[in-house]
This record gives C-alpha cells, sequence and structure tokens, in this order.
C-alpha cells in the first residue's frame, strides 16, 4: 500500500493541468506590425520623402521664368516716363540661357537709352558660358547631387529601419525568453507543492521524519520565489514588447495575457529573417546599404569636385540678342542687335585652388573608410556566422544534457518509490534539470539574438 502511495504521488508530479488555449504571436507576424506601422520606421521613410522633395526645389532652377518690370511716374499733367521691361527665360543643362524680350517705353524727360519704336521693341538672345559653368555649373551640379541624394537617401532608410526591428526583436527574444521561464517554474513550483503535501502525508502515517517537510517546503518557498522574480521580468518584457506593436495612424498596441511567444521559433528564425542561405552562398556587399551610401557620399563629393575645378576656368559670359520692331516678320534686318561680354578672374586662384584640394581629400577619407567598412562587413558576417553554428551544436548538446537530467530525476524517483533514495537527492536531481532547462532557454535567447544580430549587419529590411 505504501509502495502505491508513492508511486501516486510521483505520478502525480508529470500530470500538466489543462490551460485555458493562448494565441501564439508568431515573430514573423511581429516583425511585419513593426515594419508596417512603427512610426520610426515611417519616419525613416520621411528621409526619403524630404529627398525627393528636394530634387524637385532643384530641378525648378530649369524652369522657364517670366518677369515683367514696369515703372510711370506722372506729375502736373505731365508723363515723365513709362517704362516696361517684361521677358521670358528659358535655363537650359548646359548653362545656356535662351531669352525672349519686349520693352516699350515712353515719356517727356525718358532717358535716349531707353527710346523704343511706338509699337515696342522685342528681342529674341542667347546667353552662352564659354568659360565657367559651361560644362558645370552650380545649378547642374545641384541636380545631379538631389539625384544622387535619393539613392543615399535609400540606403539611409533600410538602416533606419534595420536598426528599429533589430531592437524589436529584442525584445520580442526577452519576451519569449522570460515566458519560458515563468511557465518552467510554474512547472516545478507545482511539483514542489504536490511533493510537499505527499511528504505531509507521510510523516502523519509514520513513514517520513518530520524532518522532511521542512526540506520539501524549503523547496516550495525556492520555486515561489523564482517564480515571482520571473513573473516580474515577463510584465517588464511584456511593456517593452509594446513599445514595437502600433496599429494605423500611430495608434499604440498592448500585449494581452493570452499572447503567446512562437513556440518552434528555433526552427522558423532564419526564414523569417531570410538569413538561410546565407551558410551556403558567398556573401556579396555590393548591394549593402552601408557600401551604398558612402559610395554616393562619394558620387556627390564627386560632382562637388568637378564644380571646384570648373571654377579654375575665368568667368566668360557672351550674350547676343537681336533686336526688332513688332513687325519684325516684314522689317528683318540682322543689323539691328545687342550683344555683351563679361569676364572676370581671379589672380591667384587660393580660394578656388583650396576648395578643390579640400575636396579631393574629402573623397579620399569616404574611400578609406569604404574600405575599412568592407572588411569589417565581411569579418562581422563571417563571424557570426561561425556564433550562430556553435550555437546550434550549443543547443544539441544543452538539450541532450537535460534529458540526461531528467532521466536522472526520473529513476531517482522511482528509487524514492521504494524507499532506497532520499528527498534531498530528489531536489538535487530537480535543480540540475532546472539549471540545464534554464541554460537551453538562455541559449537559444543568444541563438535568436545571433541570427537577429546577423540581419542586422546584411542590413536588409525587404
Amino acid at each position: 500500500m505504501k509502495k502505491l502511495f508513492y508511486i501516486l504521488l510521483f505520478l502525480s508530479l508529470n500530470i500538466v493541468a489543462q490551460e485555458p488555449v493562448s494565441k501564439e504571436l508568431s515573430y514573423n507576424e511581429f516583425l511585419g506590425y513593426v515594419k508596417k506601422f512603427h512610426p520610426l520606421v515611417k519616419n525613416a521613410e520621411l528621409t526619403l520623402n524630404k529627398a525627393q522633395a528636394d530634387l524637385m526645389m532643384t530641378r525648378g532652377a530649369f524652369d522657364p521664368k517670366i518677369e515683367v518690370d514696369y515703372a510711370k511716374k506722372q506729375f502736373k499733367d505731365k508723363e515723365y516716363y513709362s517704362l516696361l521691361n517684361s521677358s521670358f527665360k528659358i535655363p537650359t543643362w548646359y548653362g545656356i540661357e535662351i531669352k525672349a524680350g519686349f520693352e516699350n517705353n515712353e515719356g517727356y524727360y525718358l532717358n535716349p537709352e531707353h527710346n523704343t519704336p511706338t509699337d515696342g521693341l522685342a528681342s529674341l538672345g542667347i546667353s552662352v558660358p564659354v568659360g565657367q559653368g559651361l560644362w558645370i555649373n552650380k545649378r547642374m551640379a545641384d541636380l545631379s547631387k538631389a539625384k544622387m541624394q535619393i539613392k543615399l537617401s535609400q540606403a539611409e532608410v533600410k538602416l533606419q529601419a534595420i536598426a528599429v526591428l533589430y531592437d524589436a526583436s529584442l525584445a520580442y527574444f526577452n519576451w519569449k525568453k522570460n515566458y519560458e521561464e515563468v511557465q518552467l517554474y510554474q512547472n516545478y513550483s507545482n511539483n514542489a507543492k504536490s511533493r510537499y503535501k505527499g511528504i505531509q502525508t507521510l510523516i502523519v502515517l509514520g513513514d517520513k521524519p518530520a524532518i522532511d517537510s521542512v526540506e520539501a517546503g524549503i523547496n516550495v518557498k525556492n520555486r515561489l520565489l523564482s517564480l515571482e522574480d520571473s513573473n516580474l521580468k515577463l510584465a517588464k518584457a511584456k511593456l517593452e514588447l509594446s513599445n514595437y506593436l502600433w496599429l494605423d495612424n500611430a495608434i499604440p498596441m498592448e500585449i494581452s495575457n493570452d499572447l503567446i511567444p512562437e513556440t518552434k521559433l528555433e526552427s522558423s528564425i532564419q526564414e523569417t529573417l531570410k538569413t538561410n542561405n546565407l551558410f551556403s552562398e558567398s556573401v556579396s556587399l555590393e548591394n549593402h546599404p552601408k557600401i551604398n551610401a558612402l559610395q554616393s557620399k562619394i558620387d556627390i563629393l564627386n560632382v562637388e569636385r568637378k564644380l571646384n575645378a570648373n571654377e579654375l576656368l575665368p568667368k566668360i559670359n557672351l550674350g547676343y540678342s537681336y533686336l526688332s520692331d513688332t513687325n519684325y516678320l516684314d522689317n528683318f534686318n540682322r543689323e539691328n542687335y545687342k550683344v555683351g561680354v563679361d569676364f572676370s578672374f581671379p589672380l591667384f586662384l587660393r580660394k578656388e585652388r583650396g576648395k578643390l584640394k579640400l575636396t579631393k581629400y574629402k573623397i579620399q577619407e569616404t574611400e578609406y573608410i569604404m574600405s575599412v567598412e568592407k572588411m569589417q562587413l565581411s569579418n562581422k558576417i563571417q563571424a557570426q556566422k561561425t556564433e550562430i553554428q556553435s550555437l546550434n551544436k550549443q543547443l544539441d548538446l544543452i538539450k541532450k544534457l537535460a534529458q540526461d537530467n531528467k532521466i536522472m530525476l526520473d529513476s531517482e524517483e522511482r528509487l524514492f518509490s521504494f524507499g532506497e533514495s532520499s528527498l534531498f537527492l530528489i531536489n538535487t536531481r530537480e535543480n540540475n534539470l532546472v539549471s540545464a532547462k534554464l541554460a537551453e532557454i538562455s541559449l537559444a535567447n543568444r541563438f535568436y539574438v545571433s541570427n537577429s544580430e546577423l540581419f542586422k549587419i546584411m542590413a536588409n529590411p525587404d
């Protein structure tokens, strides 16, 4: 009868209580919410929008322009002057500007220089920079740099999004780790309580000394203390995770108690993060956002270098305008024109030569940084792959170690049921099993974080 009681006592420890069905929030689903709704991810996209707005603004430098200048003076019934000067300008890519104009001036005190035919004077001309500004000028450089800024912003958006997704992943893994620890302590707290009640019954029957109830009670208190601490950590982990869960229109979400983390994350995480192919294929860094960003900066500096080199040339602007009255179709005369030449050239060019040298140094500096970044990224990827493979092996070993400790605990319980063991040995075996399970949870967490770090290094949020 006593043997039957022992057997029933320890069989009851392995019975898992029925719990209400909980809904699983998968890691992939969680990342989907972060990518789509998190304000910081949307804020990163504003960087690209601002670059596109800047491109539109720089293109405005090539917009045709209408200008009208009108002035009139009337005093004591006498018209001193009436001046109308209007123009239509069309800027072109290579610094050439086409201009059409119309002047109509009259008045008693009109400056002879402003005299025009009765019906006005029309003009059609062109302005050509034959020195500085022909092949490249500020508005050409600004437009080229604005286009390159789009590529730079696209790379920066990816890097900013990756940073948010990485932090969100750490929060998810921490939630999963604390959830599993709570489940572990809950399970073994129930075991300790059942064992404590069984020991008390055996003491009443006279089969066990009273001191065994003290030892069983100590084990219950230790388990409850660990459980309470784990519940606190889990509550904080839920709040931390809630920072990354949002709905549309920036509406925050909160993790409900019936949500649980993905149970089979170990087998799905690499597919979710798209890092599974990195272990069988060579990794290319040509399209890496960091490399693309640095290359875009070099391209922008190269445009700046060309503009600075162009500023070493003299400024020579040639202008020609054909002049005619309003009947220019009937009275075409090629001898009616206006020409002009503007020339300027600094004698020492110290400012221009200094700007050019400074830009060249900036290009060299960025190229050095890109070379170092490529090497560091390559080594980081290799180191991370090695760490993941090592953690995978460690996980296999710790799982086998936990299984062996479970076998030892089961064996000790059977011996106890036959009166050939003690409560102390059972508690020792169980403590070893709990330690192995905790180590397994911790190693699994390191495995998840390591995969997430590889994802962060690759910087491919798509």
